[in-house]
């Protein structure tokens, strides 16, 4: 089973975006992106069927930009490999 820790936490940005999170550099294997949306829509005042989006990828290449873009409605999200 996977040993579960926390390696950086943000907020969004006045544009929906994290532009830095760390850290500088990850091994290749599993990871996970937890997205607190119930917080995000409480921000203005409106509700959402999603309290939260959770990610998980496998980090193959150590050397590569991974993008990983989550759109957001109240009742639907979807998220892909940005480049």
């Amino acid at each position: 089973m996977y040993k579960r820790q926390v390696l950086a936490s943000a907020v969004t940005d006045a544009d929906g975006r994290v532009g830095d999170l760390g850290p500088d550099a990850l091994a290749a294997g599993a990871y996970r992106l937890t997205f607190d949306t119930a917080a995000y829509f409480a921000a203005s005042e409106r509700q959402s069927f999603y309290p939260r989006v959770t990610i998980d990828f496998d980090l193959a290449d150590e050397a590569a930009h991974y993008h990983v873009p989550l759109l957001l409605s109240p009742f639907a999200y979807s998220t892909y490999r940005g480049s």
